[in-house]
């Protein structure tokens, strides 16, 4: 039986009436949908997310390739040609993400709105999941560092690394000394703090700067050094990561390089750096929000369904394969 598909033809109804009403959304608010390549000769240096290589015969020989993690890098040139608020869904590979809430295929929605910070973002991706039929009347929105602290008693931002680490590693019972702060952060506020998110839609801002990826840089109400970026969750699921976008090319270059480093110190496969990104950035990246979010988790919620595969049409369950 292994041909059968994995999601009810009810599910499946479902899913293509959400792609459909996400459609609908986005006319309605003269966002223009794209179509941007999933496979590129770059991928990203992000140290969390490792591409999917492929081998690509070209007219004089084969060369590597990756599926893309995201379709940011092919968005943003487009905003810097000249487009204004775009949007992509499609889909989007990750190696290595599989179990009940991961796919290494997935279908991502992402858009951008040039001219807008994160928290106008932020309201728009609330509109969007209220048209989808999602609860989101009784929405919250929280800093990092209060959450943090109130449920850890420990301040994200000032707290020393030793301390973090020791923290991460109590918590996931092995051992976290060599790792870096945005990795145990990360591990903490999977383990501790998910778990105690309030239900419904809850959006998370200022995340602490080690954790800044491609968002802007700002200080918070203390002083602090935060990231302009949230993430939304809903019923404790994380379904969306948005950033008030980083513009500038040196500043990015230097992100990049860091994250190459950082790549090679723990032997993960190296990555170039999308050299087309910097020079239309160089060319001018009109300030931007933007955020990406995940239609199979959305598709969870709204069916209340608690495995990914449910939701596809033929979702991977290869369980050999750690999430």
């Amino acid at each position: 039986m292994n041909w059968q598909p994995t999601a009810t033809v009810e599910t499946l109804q479902a899913r293509a009436k959400c792609l459909s009403q996400i459609r609908q959304f986005f006319e309605t608010a003269d966002v223009m949908e794209v179509d941007v390549p999933v496979l590129a000769t770059t991928g990203v240096t992000d140290l969390h997310i490792d591409c999917i290589s492929v081998q690509v015969q070209g007219k004089r020989r084969e060369e590597t390739q990756y599926l893309q993690s995201s379709p940011e890098y092919y968005m943003k040139r487009l905003l810097a040609a000249g487009h204004s608020a775009i949007y992509y869904l499609g889909k989007a590979f990750r190696q290595g993400e599989s179990g009940p809430k991961h796919q290494p295929e997935f279908t991502m929605l992402e858009w951008y709105r040039p001219g807008w910070n994160e928290y106008q973002l932020m309201d728009e991706v609330s509109q969007l999941m209220q048209h989808l039929g999602l609860e989101t009347e009784s929405s919250q929105t929280l800093c990092y560092s209060e959450l943090f602290e109130q449920i850890t008693g420990l301040n994200p931002h000032q707290i020393p690394l030793l301390d973090i680490q020791a923290l991460a590693s109590s918590l996931a019972g092995n051992d976290f000394s060599g790792e870096g702060r945005s990795t145990c952060l990360d591990l903490i506020f999977s383990l501790a703090i998910e778990p105690k998110l309030p239900s419904g839609l809850v959006f998370i801002h200022d995340y602490p700067s080690c954790q800044s990826a491609l968002a802007l840089l700002g200080q918070d109400s203390g002083g602090n050094t935060i990231a302009r970026r949230f993430e939304a969750y809903f019923n404790g699921m994380e379904l969306a990561n948005g950033y008030y976008e980083l513009t500038d090319p040196v500043e990015m270059k230097s992100r990049f390089d860091a994250d190459i480093a950082l790549r090679h110190a723990l032997g993960k496969p190296p990555m170039t750096i999308d050299s087309d990104l910097l020079a239309a950035m160089e060319s001018g990246l009109p300030v931007c929000a933007g955020v990406a979010l995940g239609v199979d988790r959305l598709l969870m919620q709204l069916l209340d369904v608690d495995d990914i595969t449910r939701v596809t049409p033929f979702g991977s369950t290869d369980s050999g394969m750690v999430g």
